[in-house]
């Protein structure tokens, strides 16, 4: 994954499988649907970017795909392990732009359905605000369990069974708006964990009414590399606030900011993910 003709532009050299596995929480007594994708045999070359044989999904009605081959023979070998966090209220599979070409690049990439999705938290028709606010912290308190509890799937034999191998010693963690703040909180409890890339990632104090409350402590008390990569014309998460989590970083870290995109530029099928106000709820 080194040298001197690496493009992270381009896609990698592997073909990518993808499998879905059930994790079990024995403690919330809660399943979560997980997305696994890795290095698939090169006997797969091509076919998981031509729509014939590419996988095919449904989220609600609505029939996607993504550029991957479902149930793929692996490619043997032991790769760098990176979790990913999707925004509030999303789906694991919300950004499969993105983890199929880490995966084309040498990766195992892993995403679950976070806890309010697998709870079906989401609001309801004449919530109380008692109500609302305990919806909320419950919220906010299972994220980086699931962080934990996706790990533990990954890096067990039995979980996870399969010739792409994941590597303890060497894993990353990836999200996307509620999940940049699950990728900066995780490693405060969390010390597996080695590098993050934080896309629009909430937590800054700078929070917009309608935002999830959440804060960061950057308790990490050790130095792992950050990445942020954010959005010129972000209205949910603006960049006073990317500026100040940036700052507040005590880690090596650079920060990326792409011009013209805006906070759902992250995520597949941006254009039909967007909104007239700017707003999307985090």
């Amino acid at each position: 994954m080194t040298g001197g003709d690496y493009d992270p532009f381009l896609r990698g050299r592997f073909p990518v499988g993808v499998r879905t596995i059930q994790a079990f929480d024995a403690d919330r007594v809660r399943a979560f649907s997980c997305e696994i994708w890795y290095p698939a045999a090169a006997t797969y070359a091509g076919e998981d970017l031509s729509p014939e044989t590419q996988d095919v999904f449904t989220i609600g009605t609505t029939s996607r795909s993504q550029q991957a081959i479902r149930d793929a023979a692996a490619h043997p070998g032991t790769y760098p392990l990176i979790i990913f966090s999707h925004a509030s209220w999303h789906h694991r599979r919300g950004a499969t732009f993105l983890c199929t070409h880490l995966s084309s690049h040498g990766y195992v990439v892993a995403a679950l359905d976070h806890f309010e999705v697998a709870a079906a938290l989401g609001s309801r028709d004449g919530e109380t605000s008692a109500h609302r606010k305990a919806r909320v912290e419950a919220v906010i308190a299972n994220r980086v369990p699931d962080v934990r509890l996706l790990l533990d799937q990954l890096l067990s034999a039995t979980a996870w069974s399969s010739d792409a191998i994941p590597d303890p010693a060497r894993v990353g963690i990836v999200g996307h708006s509620f999940g940049g703040w699950t990728a900066l909180a995780a490693p405060d409890v969390e010390r597996r964990i080695q590098a993050i890339v934080a896309l629009a990632p909430a937590g800054s104090s700078r929070r917009k009414p309608g935002i999830l409350p959440v804060t960061l402590d950057f308790g990490w008390g050790r130095d792992i590399p950050t990445l942020y990569l954010v959005a010129e014309n972000d209205v949910s998460l603006p960049l006073a606030g990317m500026y100040e989590l940036f700052e507040r970083t005590p880690a090596t870290k650079q920060l990326v900011m792409l011009r013209r995109a805006d906070h759902l530029h992250f995520m597949d099928h941006v254009r039909k993910h967007t909104r007239p106000s700017g707003r999307c709820p985090r």
